[in-house]
C-alpha cells in the first residue's frame, strides 16, 4: 500500500487532469469522488494530463459513502481551516490525502470524518493555493516522510 490522493467533488477538469498527471508521475492512485462539477470524460482530462493519463491509476467513486467504504488507512484533509502544518505531520504509508472542491472546500461531515486536518503554511496575505499545486506539495511531503519518494 502507498499514499494516495483523493478529490472531493472537483469543479475544474483542468485540476483533475493535472493531479492525474502528478499521481502518474509519482506512481500513486487518484480517487475522484463524484459528482464532479463538469461532465467527466477522459477526453476532457487529457488536455491537462496529456499522455500521462494512460499511466494514471484513476478510481471513480459514485459518492462519498462509496469512497469512505474502501479507505485502507487514514484520511488526511488538506484545508485552509486546519491549525496543524503539513510539514510537521507523521504520515503513514496507507494515508489518503483529500482535497476539496475548488469553489467550496468540503462540507462539515467531511471535516468530521477526517483523521487529521492539515494546512500548507503560506505567507500573509495569501489565503490558499490552487488544489493541483497544493496536492502536489502535499503528495511530495507525504511520500518523502514515509520513504516512498524515489
Amino acid at each position: 500500500m502507498m499514499i494516495s490522493l483523493a478529490l472531493f467533488r472537483p469543479d475544474q477538469a483542468g485540476n483533475v487532469g493535472t493531479l492525474a498527471r502528478t499521481a502518474a508521475c509519482f506512481g500513486v492512485p487518484l480517487h475522484i469522488i463524484e459528482p464532479c462539477g463538469f461532465p467527466f470524460s477522459l477526453a476532457v482530462l487529457r488536455r491537462s494530463a496529456m499522455d500521462y493519463l494512460e499511466r494514471a491509476e484513476l478510481h471513480r467513486h459514485a459518492d462519498w459513502d462509496a469512497f469512505v467504504g474502501q479507505l485502507p488507512g487514514r484520511m488526511i484533509l488538506l484545508t485552509t481551516q486546519a491549525s496543524a502544518p503539513l510539514h510537521a505531520f507523521p504520515f503513514a504509508a496507507t494515508d489518503t490525502l483529500l482535497l476539496g472542491q475548488e469553489s467550496a472546500g468540503v462540507p462539515e461531515f467531511v471535516h468530521a470524518r477526517a483523521d487529521a486536518r492539515l494546512h500548507i503554511p503560506l505567507r500573509p496575505p495569501a489565503r490558499s493555493l490552487n488544489i493541483a499545486v497544493a496536492g502536489g506539495i502535499a503528495l511530495a511531503q507525504a511520500l518523502h516522510s514515509t520513504g516512498q519518494l524515489r
